[in-house]
């Protein structure tokens, strides 16, 4: 099946922006399929973000519900469809008040695809992971240890620690828990309009 993006410029019905680590999707360049997506439990509760792509699964399956776009059309031969900004699920689903498993897209979504010694944000693809404590040290792949990184401030650190590398973190890297989530949302929602009305209450 071909298909093939298009986008409603600012000032549309259906317009809207992205948050900042999500910079790299820009209108018309291939990306919108990985889009933010917000997820809502059915009570709207906010409770996940997805890829443009697997909310699109979702709603097609039946499984959620569009409730906002993004104002991007995806094209096939036989039809257009809306992708979604905001999409609730249908039924109640129940979430365990714990940290999110730990792996490297967590990592990156915690840390807003910013590298935490230089501040440059970036693509998923041009981020690496850095063990704080370098592992050949004893440092542990956990989330007190792990850090999004840049290629280049990587190879600066080395096999050093952040002290012998002269190198400062932006901030102590923490488990990524249900008020990280939370928080994480809220900071996407400032430069989505859509999203704002289910965050901020």
């Amino acid at each position: 099946m071909s298909l093939r993006m298009e986008h409603h410029e600012p000032g549309s019905r259906h317009a809207a922006g992205l948050f900042a680590p999500a910079a790299m999707h820009r209108p018309g360049d291939g990306h919108a399929l990985l889009a933010p997506v917000l997820v809502l439990n059915a009570s709207y509760e906010p409770i996940n973000v997805c890829a443009a792509r697997r909310a699109l699964v979702l709603v097609l399956k039946g499984v959620a519900m569009t409730e906002e776009e993004n104002g991007h059309f995806l094209h096939s031969a036989r039809v257009a469809m809306r992708l979604p900004s905001v999409i609730r699920l249908l039924e109640y689903r129940r979430i365990p008040h714990q940290s999110r498993a730990l792996s490297r897209k967590n990592i990156l979504l915690r840390d807003r695809n910013t590298c935490q010694y230089c501040a440059t944000v970036l693509p998923s693809g041009e981020l690496t992971l850095d063990h704080v404590i370098p592992r050949s040290r004893g440092g542990s792949s956990t989330w007190e240890n792990l850090v999004a990184c840049c290629h280049g401030c990587n190879r600066r650190k080395g096999n050093q620690t952040p002290i012998e590398a002269h190198m400062k973190l932006m901030r102590e890297p923490r488990a990524f828990n249900l008020h990280t989530s939370r928080h994480i949302m809220r900071l996407m929602g400032r430069s989505d309009d859509k999203w704002r009305k289910y965050l901020f209450y």
